[in-house]
């Protein structure tokens, strides 16, 4: 047997944060992964975090009252606002970002260009309120902490190269415009080459694997044990406190004890059919829905959470984190999944139904765009749609999968990913699309995008819109009409990052029962636990930021840490946030219980 303080199903961003603030705190912890490789869901992503009023802000000159924050999350939550719940991650996420950027090897880099999504509501952020971990050489980690990273995923890549949103993807885009940018791109893919040549894998870290990977270095510094493949079968109880785990490796089953407490953070379920058939909407099988997560995010957290009184809380706006993606069909078999996140707002891009009409603000964010199919495709039909463009913008940008120019598109049309024709009726007919539903979408489109505007849906008439277009474009940076033949169409399906219904949980992410109680010594980080945004999408990296601020609170939580950290990293004794939440939560289960 076993025994540590701490020990953590998963190793996303939440696992991996609550173990390196328990570990920096003092504790012994153990991260157990099913995975052969740590990262999960957090290694595929973008790796931004929605993390509003961090010292990088300050220290860059803006300093937002919280009001702001509540405010605009009261305005995009609704019904969903749950107080205590939110306040916690305000208070939090500060002090995370401190501590994480001044403590440890992760490092962060602003978002100061990154707006929030809904820009037309009370309290919305313009920059400043996103961070992600800066990008490093893998040669910083040791070679054993390197061989637990994931790599790159496939689908979001340059044959394996990560691309940074942002100046990076803005150079690779004008490599052939600007001869500044083709040296960027240059030196980066000959890099690349290079590494896959020498280290066989990925080394210029970005995006999520950069967060994961600067995490498994501070977790290593910290003495953290990290064991992957390695699953966890059944939580240990004794005297109603969950005291360990029992985990499967090689078929050989083990008991785990955690004197502190256990924290799941497996991912949520966004990889189970049968609990997306129970909780997704228009998923009838549950396989009418594909999800960028690895599928190790198959809902085991919340198994583990139920065998002790835990339940899936699904009751907010949504259960999954949408995001359109496309299919790709690689040879001998393999399917890709690849999100539509760079270019539904790009000038001469629309997205149309099955009808050919037009159903929502493409350049809006991924979640509204899966949200509007949803709701807009009639009950029975599948849920689908076609983003299509010319010739001309599918070089110069992008369309899902197919790269724009200097690479050619013949290898997409030979995949059948990419349909091309040379007129739009001749495209309808091969996409099943409405033909003259479409030619009527694309004449008023393109005589609206002439003068800038877009009277349906609004189009480019938010600081979120016009930053994902391009600012060459005149009047309106995402509108431009669509040109000559040939016109290319790729089908959109509903996807998602993860699931925002999870595993029921208070403020201060302890387990919680269906009579309000807690479940003793078990904590739940990442997209295992219900969403803090209630099922909504505010802003780029409501996932990310809610798990690295709730794995930093739990962390805190088990170790007894009363203290916070100043913008510098400093302990700074303040308010005792952590009594004076705890001492709120027992309250409110008193008023509760006597109701």
């Amino acid at each position: 047997m076993s025994n540590h303080d701490v020990i953590v199903v998963g190793s996303g961003a939440g696992g991996l944060a609550a173990a390196v603030t328990a570990a920096h705190h003092g504790l012994s912890v153990l991260v157990v992964e099913k995975a052969e490789v740590c990262g999960g869901a957090t290694a595929r992503s973008g790796g931004w975090m929605w993390t509003p009023g961090n010292p990088l802000a300050k220290a860059d000159g803006v300093d937002e009252p919280r009001d702001d924050f509540r405010t605009y999350l009261r305005g995009v939550l609704g019904d969903d606002y749950d107080e205590e719940r939110v306040e916690a991650f305000l208070e939090n996420t500060g002090h995370m970002v401190g501590f994480f950027h001044n403590l440890t090897p992760l490092k962060f880099t602003p978002g100061n260009k990154i707006n929030d999504i809904y820009g037309k509501l009370p309290g919305a952020g313009t920059g400043h309120r996103s961070v992600a971990a800066s990008p490093f050489y893998g040669t910083a980690l040791k070679p054993e902490v390197r061989a637990r990273l994931a790599h790159q995923f496939y689908m979001t890549s340059f044959v394996g190269m990560g691309i940074m949103a942002g100046p990076d993807l803005g150079k690779f885009l004008t490599a052939l415009k600007k001869p500044s940018s083709f040296l960027h791109a240059a030196r980066r893919t000959a890099t690349h080459v290079f590494d896959m040549v020498v280290h066989r894998r990925n080394m210029q870290m970005v995006n999520g694997v950069a967060l994961v990977g600067r995490l498994l270095q501070a977790a290593d510094d910290l003495g953290v044990e990290v064991r992957t493949g390695t699953g966890a079968t059944e939580l240990v109880e004794h005297d109603g406190r969950v005291t360990g785990v029992v985990v499967e490796h090689d078929g050989k089953r083990e008991t785990l004890t955690a004197s502190r407490g256990v924290v799941l953070a497996t991912g949520g379920y966004p990889a189970n059919p049968e609990l997306r058939r129970r909780t997704f909407p228009r998923t009838p099988t549950g396989r009418e829905h594909w999800t960028l997560a690895p599928e190790t995010c198959d809902g085991a957290g919340l198994r583990l959470a139920e065998q002790v009184g835990g339940y899936l809380d699904d009751s907010g706006y949504s259960p999954a984190a949408w995001c359109p993606v496309s299919l790709v069909d690689f040879p001998g078999g393999h399917q890709g999944v690849f999100p539509h996140i760079a270019d539904r707002a790009k000038p001469g891009v629309i997205g149309v139904l099955a009808n050919g009409k037009r159903f929502v603000n493409e350049a809006n964010g991924y979640f509204d765009y899966v949200q509007g199919m949803v709701d807009a495709v009639p009950e029975g039909d599948p849920v689908e749609s076609w983003l299509i463009c010319d010739h001309h913008v599918l070089r110069h940008y992008m369309l899902g999968f197919a790269k724009p120019r200097p690479l050619p598109v013949f290898p997409y049309r030979a995949l059948g990913y990419l349909k091309k024709a040379a007129t739009l009726p001749e495209l309808a007919r091969q996409c099943g699309i409405d033909e003259a539903g479409l030619v009527e979408t694309v004449e008023t489109f393109n005589a609206n995008a002439r003068q800038g505007i877009d009277p349906d849906f609004g189009r480019g008439e938010t600081p979120f819109n016009r930053y994902g277009g391009d600012p060459e474009i005149t009047p309106n940076p995402t509108l431009a009409p669509l040109g000559r033949g040939p016109y290319y169409a790729v089908k959109v399906l509903p996807g998602s990052f993860g699931t925002f219904a999870g595993i029921a949980v208070d403020a201060a992410a302890r387990v919680l029962r269906r009579d309000g109680s807690t479940v003793d010594g078990l904590f739940v980080a990442g997209n295992d636990m219900a969403s803090v945004m209630g099922g909504h999408y505010p802003s780029g990296g409501v996932n990310l930021g809610p798990a690295m601020t709730f794995g930093y609170l739990v962390g805190r939580e088990l170790a007894g840490a009363t203290t916070t950290y100043e913008d510098d990293g400093s302990p700074a004794p303040g308010p005792d946030y952590r009594g004076q939440l705890l001492h709120r939560l027992a309250a409110r289960t008193q008023e509760k219980n006597h109701d």
